[in-house]
């Protein structure tokens, strides 16, 4: 189905004119402001308990924290600047690196040492008091202890004692103990963590952890421009087919400093992460992945011997992903898993014996979260769609299957946070029809109450660009989801160039029926006359893992047969400038980008592509091995998805952009393609940011500036001069 709508940009960003003509400035989006199009929306901590909810609120300067009860009655809880008058000169209760689950208890850094501070109690102290850095302090659930990491070992602070207790002794080095070196950080345990690879147990008595030993992982340089002689940065980066670091897990009582560890062959090609305790803290439950990922278990440890007992396999044909909601039933009563196994990500339902006692959701639709289990009532509530990819629903389903039942009804988005005994939840939703709102509901999906709206007095006031929201079908029968931006003024009779703007990786749509405040610069660009478009491809998750299985063994060959389907579609189209169709993306999308303009050259005429991957052989082994095997078990394919394998279809019209000290797409990529490309005698713009890491956020404003005046130019025919 089609949908037209008005669609809407970022706030912060309008000139005003006279009523429903105000039109988009640069230079406002740049210095921020805003004209009344938007509000700010109330900051929901989270649940105090079944009927109370924490709130953050800021007005006339005062900031506080306040509970709110279900029927609507506020009450001060915290105010910060109350208390930031009891703290010594420099320290914040906002800017607190860590909080009890109550908001009672702080930790605040300063100069690398942790301080705390307990408003119960009013009492505040140092930690410690040296010049070693701690990393990732964290609370124990009860706030009686610190853990956090210290020159690469972990450490646990005794608050009512104030005494500091080394638990680790060999970190350091390439020994990491609860913290994670590059590739874990980046591939395994996510970015979120900020390295953290520790895990407090539900009784605070024991710490779960990895150790980590990079030893085997080669050396990478990357080379910083300062000074007079520069820098050498030396990262331990393994890139596709290179050894992995070898990890270890164990657990650490609290009080007598004892490490168990679990019972697995350590010398082992494989991958160890994604640890869960039992409820009631009796063991730990940790997940094992072969190195060719195909194969995942999951395994019960024993904290006194560190046995293991299996509770599940996996094993797919192409890969396997790790269980990073799996949800531990208490009093031994089982696990709640979300799978893909079957082609389509559903819920299950096993025994602590590992035997299946009900899969619980099955079909052609997707789970996409597990949210809350009520084991009181036996139920599950989690989000995911059924009828629409673009969409996200609270559902709940029984222990035994039944009673299947979609709570939120309104086409778009739910994000949701559902209250302790699941009596009520707290709703964000939003579509492309729809500013981001937050609702209060009963369990049932009834509105009890209106917490927040987006939408600003003077929205109505602008003529913004056009969006819709539909489907492309391919020659060979699938329905790409796709949205584009239309000019405000779209007269079907003129011609109009397009830019793609897409990311592409697998499992990695972009495609939603939800408001995006981050799609600000592609309402601008349709203001002046420039379409500007997504579309996702099989394998980018709408159609189950079933469609993210074709990227196996071939990243990049059919998001190119899709974004080649989708010019083709845009070509029947008589207000389609088909000289001048454009794409863009950053990472994953930049590699794409160059694909699209060497490989696609037919298709595509101009290009920005961003800290891009040219060449598999260059990315980290776990993101790429997961795709596309080892480089010895695949080398067709390797060669195959490289872009340098298509430089010299290359015809021109692509501007380059990297960051000098990446580390985790490599300047080298850009390096490789930027020799190729001068090889072959072709033409192509690049602009290299020195001190940059992935993504160009320092120097973002030049960027962004740069792209512009490349489209402008490019597709209009014109200069761009920021308005």
């Amino acid at each position: 189905m089609k949908r037209t709508i008005l669609f809407f940009a970022l706030a912060f960003a309008f000139v005003a004119t006279h009523a429903q003509t105000k039109k988009l400035s640069y230079s406002k989006l740049l210095m921020g402001g805003g004209e009344g199009l938007f509000k700010p929306l109330p900051r929901i901590l989270g649940w105090k308990d079944a009927s109370h909810y924490l709130q953050f609120t800021s007005s006339n300067g005062k900031n506080v924290i306040e509970i709110v009860s279900v029927q609507g009655e506020h009450k001060v809880y915290l105010d910060y600047s109350k208390w930031d008058k009891s703290l010594p000169e420099g320290f914040s209760l906002e800017r607190a690196v860590d909080h009890s689950a109550d908001y009672r208890k702080f930790l605040l850094k300063k100069k690398n040492d942790i301080y705390y501070f307990s408003v119960n109690e009013r009492v505040f102290k140092r930690l410690t008091n040296d010049e070693a850095v701690e990393v990732n302090p964290k609370f124990s659930p009860d706030a009686k202890f610190v853990a956090y990491t210290k020159k690469r070992d972990l450490y646990v602070y005794n608050i009512e004692n104030e005494r500091e207790k080394r638990l680790t002794f060999d970190g350091g080095g390439l020994i990491y103990n609860g913290y994670s070196s590059w590739v874990y950080g980046e591939e395994i345990i996510g970015r979120s963590a900020r390295e953290k690879a520790f895990w407090w147990s539900p009784k605070s008595d024991k710490i779960a952890f990895l150790r980590t030993d990079d030893s085997p992982v080669p050396e990478y340089p990357i080379f910083h421009t300062k000074g007079v002689h520069g820098f050498l940065e030396k990262t331990r980066y393994p890139q596709a087919g290179d050894p992995d670091p070898f990890v270890k897990f164990g657990v650490v009582d609290v009080k007598n400093g004892k490490i168990t560890w679990a019972k697995f062959n350590y010398k082992n090609d494989q991958y160890i992460a994604w640890p869960f305790w039992q409820p009631e803290g009796k063991y730990v439950t940790i997940q094992w992945m072969n190195r060719d990922q195909d194969s995942i278990k999951i395994f019960k440890m024993n904290l006194s011997n560190g046995n293991l007992t299996e509770l599940y396999r996996e094993t797919q044909k192409t890969w396997v992903e790790w269980f990073k909601d799996l949800k531990i039933l208490k009093r031994n009563m089982g696990m709640i898993i979300r799978s893909n196994k079957s082609g389509w990500a559903h819920l299950y339902y096993y025994g602590m014996n590992g035997k299946l006692k009900k899969q619980l959701t099955k079909g052609k639709w997707e789970v996409k979260k597990i949210d809350f289990v009520d084991e009181r009532k036996g139920r599950i509530y989690f989000e995911g769609w059924i009828k629409e990819s673009t969409e996200n629903h609270l559902m709940r389903v029984n222990f035994n299957g039944r009673h299947l039942r979609q709570i939120t009804k309104l086409a778009g988005t739910h994000l949701c946070r559902i209250a302790p005994r699941a009596r009520f939840f707290i709703d964000n939703f939003s579509n492309i029809h729809t500013p981001t709102q937050i609702f209060l509901k009963s369990v049932n999906g009834k509105v009890i109450k209106k917490l927040g709206d987006s939408k600003g007095a003077n929205f109505d006031d602008y003529k913004l660009a056009k969006v819709e929201l539909f489907r492309i079908k391919t020659s060979d029968n699938w329905n790409l989801p796709a949205i584009w931006y239309l000019p405000p003024d779209f007269n079907p009779k003129k011609k109009y160039p397009v830019i793609i703007s897409i990311y592409g990786g697998p499992n990695a749509g972009t495609v939603h029926n939800r408001f995006s405040r981050w799609s600000v610069f592609n309402y601008y660009l349709a203001q002046n006359g420039i379409i500007v478009m997504s579309v996702d491809h099989r394998a980018s998750g709408h159609f189950g893992k079933q469609g993210v299985n074709y990227m196996h063994r071939h990243l990049g060959k059919w998001e190119m047969h899709d974004y080649i389907e989708a010019v083709k579609w845009l070509q029947t189209k008589s207000f389609v400038d088909t000289n001048k169709i454009a794409i863009t993306g950053g990472s994953y999308g930049g590699y794409v980008t160059c694909l699209a303009m060497t490989y696609g050259s037919k298709y595509f005429d101009y290009g920005i592509a961003q800290y891009s991957v040219t060449d598999w052989h260059l990315y980290d082994n776990v993101y790429t091995e997961r795709y596309m095997d080892r480089p010895k078990e695949n080398p067709e394919g390797y060669k195959e998805s490289s872009v340098l394998t298509y430089a010299d279809r290359y015809k021109g019209g692509l501007l380059i952009t990297h960051g000098f000290i990446d580390d985790n797409v490599h300047i080298q990529n850009t390096m490789q393609f930027v020799n190729k490309l001068e090889n072959l005698n072709k033409d192509f713009e690049l602009m290299i940011y020195p001190g940059e890491r992935h993504g160009i956020r320092g120097k973002f404003f030049h960027s962004l500036k740069l792209q512009m005046e490349f489209w402008f130019r490019e597709l209009l025919n014109k200069k761009f001069i920021p308005d």
